[in-house]
C-alpha cells in the first residue's frame, strides 16, 4: 500500500504562487509515477502534471504549461507542484496520486490517492 498526504493549499490572489507537497509512504517508488490532479465543482477530475519517479521525466497539461512545475525529492519521498501566475480558473481541489505504471496520464490508471487540498484563487 501507498499512503499520500498533500499539503500547501490555500487562498491566494490571481497572479500569486503556491507550492503543493505530497508526502508518500509505504511501498518503494522506483517503478512508480506520481501525478497531480485537480477537480473543480461540477467538473471531472483532470490531470495537471505527472512525473516518473525513477527518471524524473515530466508531463504538464496544456492549461498549466509554463506556469506549473512538478518535481520530486527522492530522499524525502515527496512530490511537489509549484504553481505560479495563478488564475481563478485554477481554483479546485488538488489531489496527489500514484501509479505502479512508469507513466500514466489517465485518472483510471492511478491506484493510490491522497485526501486532496483546496486551492482557491481570488480575482
Amino acid at each position: 500500500q501507498v499512503q499520500l498526504v498533500e499539503s500547501g493549499g490555500g487562498l491566494v490572489q490571481a497572479g500569486g504562487s503556491l507550492r503543493l507537497s505530497c508526502a508518500a509512504s509505504g511501498r518503494t517508488f522506483s517503478s512508480y509515477a506520481m501525478g497531480w490532479f485537480r477537480q473543480a465543482p461540477g467538473k471531472a477530475r483532470e490531470l495537471v502534471a505527472a512525473i516518473t519517479w525513477a527518471t524524473g521525466d515530466t508531463y504538464h497539461a496544456d492549461p498549466v504549461k509554463g506556469r506549473f512545475t512538478i518535481s520530486r525529492d527522492t530522499a524525502k519521498n515527496t512530490v511537489y507542484l509549484q504553481m505560479n501566475s495563478l488564475k481563478p480558473a485554477d481554483t479546485a481541489v488538488y489531489y496527489c496520486a500514484a501509479t505502479m505504471r512508469p507513466r500514466a496520464i489517465k485518472t483510471s490508471e492511478y491506484d493510490y490517492w491522497g485526501q486532496g487540498t483546496q486551492v482557491t484563487i481570488s480575482s
